[in-house]
């Protein structure tokens, strides 16, 4: 599967068109936050970093939570994604993700759609493909109380296609991830910082190996932190 995933990528490399001039590049922590519960202290991210055009954006995605108390990751993936537009408002993706922590490293080939639904929703979704392969579904909402102010509802999906017990994957045991957070746009959009809860729980078999391991199934967190775009 890894196989075919390389070659779907190969080929998007060799469709997408040349870069247009001018190439355009940002920055962009939709999440760089402190999650805090009792016994937990862990320091999140989520992080865009790109340059293109219109036509092909080159894009680098982080994400990570670092355990304070540990000294240690817990999570840290990070992917190379070429987006291409294909619709108005959606984007088609193909590259590759390493996965570091937890567990032994793992590489996968990136296939996905990103954008704006209808109702305003911003949707992500992919299939990291492997021979441990898994899929994931993002949604997030931005709900405007005022000019400044943003409620953002936010879901996240994960759902293992096989098993992966060292890195805490039971095939068909999805983890799931919801949050609401308050944010306040202190610098135009440049700076938002944001109160906010954050809830995990596994299901399933995936359930079944964090049992296994002496870990809870579910965990709530208060997050503080902010939005930052360069």
């Amino acid at each position: 599967m890894m196989r075919h995933a390389m070659a779907a990528l190969a080929l998007a490399l060799s469709a997408a068109p040349a870069f247009a001039e001018p190439l355009v590049w940002g920055v962009r922590f939709d999440r760089l936050e402190r999650r805090v519960k009792d016994g937990s202290d862990l320091l999140a991210w989520s992080l865009d970093a790109s340059v293109g055009s219109d036509e092909l954006e080159f894009v680098w995605r982080s994400e990570a939570e670092y355990d304070l108390k540990a000294d240690a990751f817990e999570r840290l993936r990070n992917q190379a994604r070429l987006q291409v537009p294909i619709s108005a408002f959606f984007d088609a993706a193909a590259g590759v993700m390493i996965s570091t922590p937890r567990g032994p490293d793992r590489a996968y080939g990136v296939l996905g759609v990103q954008g704006l639904a209808p109702q305003w929703f911003e949707v992500n979704a992919e299939l990291f493909a492997s021979d441990r392969p898994f899929a994931r579904f993002e949604a997030e909402y931005e709900g405007l109380l005022t000019n400044r102010l943003t409620l953002e509802p936010a879901l996240e999906l994960e759902l293992p296609l096989a098993d992966d017990e060292s890195v805490g994957f039971g095939a068909w045991g999805p983890r799931l991830e919801i949050g609401a957070r308050l944010r306040y746009d202190l610098v135009d959009r440049l700076f938002s910082p944001h109160v906010g809860l954050h809830y995990e729980r596994v299901f399933g078999r995936t359930a079944d190996l964090r049992a296994e391991d002496g870990e809870a199934r579910d965990a709530l967190f208060f997050v503080i932190g902010a939005r930052l775009m360069f």
